[in-house]
Order: structure tokens, then sequence, then C-alpha cells
């Protein structure tokens, strides 16, 4: 896949937004792709459990854990239940990714899950998130998707982010997950047309 935000369909936003990290390439990663680069990713994973962030694994993260996860999702890749995007610096090393997990169940054919929005911490702030977003609402239009969930921790960075990017809120839960420390949070659930 060709650099989602700089396509031909790119728009004013997402160009501005191209700007405000332009040495990073988003790329769609194919199942051969996604299992030769489960090492890179699993590194971008422990960082992110590491600095606090709650995507499903506690503190401290294994190694072995880390990468047998990114296996998993290469396969599901291989499977087309999922696409695996990965954002690139200028030396081609993965600083972050996110998922669009694709096989609904019958009655949801037209909706997808996000997953996974990672940013490794040296790469914050630089509008990778940013990119890995608007790169998934292309993926999620080009797999003929118009209605997108995800989740996240009420009151952290990631919240606001996707308030930014056209997410609406549907409500919280509370006390729905645990960081990594152990400690409780709460979960907004947020959803998108596109």
């Amino acid at each position: 896949m060709t650099d989602a935000i700089l396509s031909p369909s790119a728009s004013t936003a997402q160009a501005a937004i191209a700007a405000d990290a332009p040495n990073i390439t988003i790329r769609r990663l194919g199942a051969n792709e996604a299992a030769a680069c489960a090492e890179a990713l699993a590194e971008v994973l422990i960082d992110c459990v590491q600095g606090g962030a709650s995507v499903s694994f506690m503190w401290p993260l294994p190694h072995d854990k880390a990468l047998a996860f990114w296996r998993s999702v290469a396969d599901g890749v291989a499977r087309n239940e999922r696409v695996l995007l990965a954002a690139e610096d200028a030396q081609g090393g993965i600083v972050g990714t996110v998922q669009l997990i694709t096989a609904m169940p019958d009655n949801q054919p037209h909706r997808a899950d996000v997953a996974k929005m990672l940013v490794h911490r040296s790469a914050r702030r630089q509008g990778v998130a940013q990119r890995l977003m608007a790169a998934v609402d292309e993926a999620a239009r080009d797999a003929g998707k118009t209605v997108l969930v995800l989740d996240t921790v009420t009151g952290g960075d990631a919240e606001r982010l996707y308030q930014r990017a056209g997410w609406q809120r549907v409500g919280v839960v509370p006390d729905y997950a645990l960081m990594p420390d152990g400690a409780f949070c709460g979960t907004t659930f947020f959803c998108k047309r596109v």
C-alpha cells in the first residue's frame, strides 16, 4: 500500500497531518511482512506497556509473550481477518502500528474494530498517531467498512486524539480494564462513520 495520507483522495486535513510527520511512512503489511516484522512490533508493544499504556497486557511484559501476540496478528492478516498498518521512520524502523479487525459476524459486514494503536514513546508528539488513524480510515473504506468502533483509557491522550480525528464518544465503562501496573481504569468507547 502506498502512503495512505498522500494518496490522490487525501483531504486537506490529511495533507496537514502528513506535514506534521514528514519522515514517517505508513505501510500496510501483508502476512509475510507482518511475520517478518514481529520482532520490531513486539518492541513497540513492550515500550508502550512499559510506558503505562493499557493495551491488554500487564507489566512486566515478557518478550516471548509480545512476540507471540504479533505472530498471531500475522496469522490473522494471512486469513484476511485484519489489516495491519505500520508507521516507519526515515530509516525504515517501525515506530507505530494500528490494526483494523475486519472479521465480523454475518450481521455486521459493514463494521470493523480499530485495535492496538501504538506509538513508541520516542516517536510521540510528531503526528504519527494522526497519520495512523487517517490511514486506518482509508483502509476501512478500501475494505468496504462504513462503521468503526474502538475503545481507549478514559482521560488519556488517545481519547483526545480520537475526538480530534472525528470519532464520536459513545460512553464510559468504569473499571473496565487494568493499567499495566494493576490499577483499575475506565474505558471510553468511540465510533466513527467513514
